[in-house]
This record gives structure tokens, sequence and C-alpha cells, in this order.
């Protein structure tokens, strides 16, 4: 086990965690927000909301769960903002946006692009259990921890993400 803060029974400090955990809290939102230039916004919000309850936090080694539960929380309410905004036509496309690394073919940019605008179609809720379990590779049970939802509504979540995904991007 990784010890955050030296000392027997010391907390960790929200400067450890940021250090630690920053990077991989960056890639959860990055995955199921889609949008590169609201990282840095949502990572931050991420460790504010951390700040506000680390002091409370009672098994320090439970700590990237706990922030991915967070980030999952303020992904949600981005999305939710996002479904607002764009039923007022003030959010732009998501085909807009560089969601790869420039390294990947042009081929399957495009493919990407086609899945996030089918993710930007999806409820929210279905987008981010799909995307936890089938982009992040969580379990279901994980994924309903994650989401604040039952074993048996994350599997059909998830289920309907999937059917929503390979009916938009079938060839028929």
């Amino acid at each position: 086990m990784l010890r955050l803060v030296p000392g027997a029974g010391a907390r960790p400090t929200l400067d450890d965690v940021y250090r630690r955990y920053c990077r991989y809290v960056a890639a959860v939102i990055l995955r199921l927000n889609g949008r590169p230039s609201e990282v840095d916004d949502l990572v931050q919000d991420v460790f504010v909301e951390a700040a506000a309850g680390i002091e409370r936090l009672r098994e320090p080694e439970a700590v990237k769960g706990w922030l991915a539960t967070i980030a999952v929380r303020t992904v949600r309410r981005r999305l939710r903002m996002r479904r607002a905004r764009r039923f007022l036509g003030l959010d732009r496309d998501a085909s807009e946006m560089v969601l790869v690394d420039p390294r990947v073919s042009p081929a399957d940019r495009v493919l990407l692009r086609a899945v996030y605008r089918v993710l930007d179609e999806m409820p929210v809720q279905d987008r981010l259990a799909f995307s936890l379990h089938i982009i992040e590779g969580e379990t279901m049970e994980s994924v309903a921890k994650l989401c604040g939802c039952a074993l048996a509504t994350a599997k059909r979540r998830v289920a309907r993400g999937q059917r929503l995904i390979e009916a938009r991007m079938s060839d028929g």
C-alpha cells in the first residue's frame, strides 16, 4: 500500500492527493466528458470538492475511488449543463473538438468523433454508465457505485448505451 503522507496514521493532504492523482482524474474526465478544453476546469472542480471533504475521508487508501466518484458527479453536472445549453442553441458541436492524439489515423479520428456525437445524444446517466464500463473498463459493480445506482440500473444504462451506439454506428 502506498502511503500518501509520512508518519503512522497520518492523513493525506490535498497537495499530496493532487500530485498523486491529478493525471488519473484528468484522464477519467476526458474520457467521460470528451472535451479536452474543459478538462482543466473540471479537474479543478473535482479538487475543490475534494478539499472540502478530505478531512472526513475515513480510509486514506480509498482516495482514488473517492476522487473517481467526485469526477463522475462533476462530469454529470457538466453534461447536464451542456445538454441544456445545446437545447437553447448555445453549445458548440462536438465534431469541432480534437479528441485524440494527433498520431491516431484520420479514419480513427473520424470514428471517435462519430462515437462522441452519439454519446452527446445519450441521456447523461446512460452515457456515464456506458463510458465507465466500456471506455474506462470499470466492472458493473464499480459503475453502479460510481454512478450511485443499483447494479441492475447500471446494467440497464450500459445496455441502452450499447444499443444506441450500435444503432447509430451500423452501416445499415
